[in-house]
């Protein structure tokens, strides 16, 4: 499943790009024209052939027939439609896996991660870099509860995990081949792809970029689904929830036995221990809390390693397209309209809502 597209360019004899950028795309379809025209201005800046690969990740709007359109305008776009939503660490993993070129560029698709930004990762990449992240300076849009969180999240799993992620870094990202290639041996479901290349070492370095608010479209990470992202990078690179668990265990049992003594020995010098059922019901919740607590977080861990050893792919294809064409740089001969309607809307966004 990982080297199938791989295979495809070798029986094609097509040749590698130098640049891969992997976009994933979660119904899109509002701000795909524009995406399309600043990608479309960024492959021509770049300094070598370049390949864009969108992961359709089962979208349910009209982004796949607006990528399939674009396909024909842009010799440098590939499509990959996965068979349903597996989620955005699977849809980035599913691009990595099909990309060829010597850089692999991850970015998403909602333009808060700048497509211009991607000439300074390369850059540092040319200096030497095997992995070089976009690091966050400024957050615009986001609400101060997101901000917190967010903070409060990034120091919370560099207390608890020994591998070093950066803070205020998202999966915007150029990476090395050697890097891609350790990549793609790491095969764990449960899937935090910063903390992988975290994990990994090599020669890293941050670019700093101010981001931008989302403008068009709707946010694919609400509150709960970041939640589960910060469980899946906990539990993925660090065992200090089972050391908590079992700490806590040993604390709530020494303080059983200190109130067992003081109540035996009340009960012998006749100290007045009042009667009443208030402080055992509040005991007994006590512990059972804490007792179910601790088994979730165990069974975290075992959830996590029943997905494993299913040894299910990782995602389904459905359809590729693009991947037999030799990829170059694009001309402005060749490149897509964005004419200006009289109402301010490009003609493809109008298009877009035709389809």
């Amino acid at each position: 499943m990982r080297d199938s597209v791989h295979g495809i360019r070798t029986r094609a004899n097509v040749p590698s790009p130098r640049y891969s950028l992997v976009l994933p795309i979660y119904n899109e379809e509002e701000v795909l024209p524009r995406l399309v025209e600043r990608i479309s201005a960024l492959v021509a800046r770049l300094d070598g052939e370049t390949e864009v690969i969108f992961v359709d990740d089962g979208s349910s709007d009209k982004s796949v027939r607006y990528l399939r359109r674009m396909l024909a305008a842009e010799p440098s776009f590939r499509l990959i439609e996965l068979s349903r939503n597996f989620g955005h660490q699977i849809a980035i993993t599913a691009g990595m896996d099909a990309a060829a070129g010597e850089a692999v560029i991850v970015m998403d698709a909602d333009l808060q991660d700048p497509p211009e930004v991607v000439l300074e990762l390369v850059a540092k990449w040319k200096d030497g870099f095997e992995i070089v992240y976009a690091k966050r300076v400024r957050r615009e849009g986001e609400s101060w509860f997101k901000r917190f969180t967010a903070s409060v999240f990034y120091r919370l799993l560099e207390k608890m995990t020994p591998v070093d992620i950066p803070r205020d870094v998202g999966d915007f990202r150029l990476v090395g081949r050697k890097a891609l290639e350790t990549f793609k041996r790491m095969p764990e479901h449960d899937r935090f792809v910063r903390g992988m290349f975290g994990w990994m070492g090599f020669k890293q370095a941050a670019v700093p970029f101010e981001r931008p608010a989302r403008t068009l479209g709707e946010t694919k990470y609400p509150f709960w689904k970041m939640l589960n992202l910060a469980l899946h990078g906990i539990i993925g690179f660090s065992e200090q929830p089972l050391r908590l668990a079992l700490w806590t265990g040993l604390a709530v049992s020494a303080l059983a036995v200190v109130f067992g003594a003081y109540a035996i020995l009340a009960w012998i010098f006749e100290a007045g221990v009042i009667a009443g059922w208030t402080s055992t019901v509040v005991i007994v919740s006590l512990l059972i809390g804490i007792n179910l607590f601790m088994t979730g977080v165990v069974g975290l861990y075992v959830g996590s390693i029943h997905a494993e050893v299913k040894r299910r792919p990782l995602y389904v294809i459905d359809r590729r397209s693009g991947f037999d064409r030799p990829t170059r740089v694009a001309s402005r001969a060749r490149r897509p309209s964005f004419r200006k309607s009289g109402n301010g809307v490009t003609a493809d966004v109008r298009t877009l809502r035709q389809l």
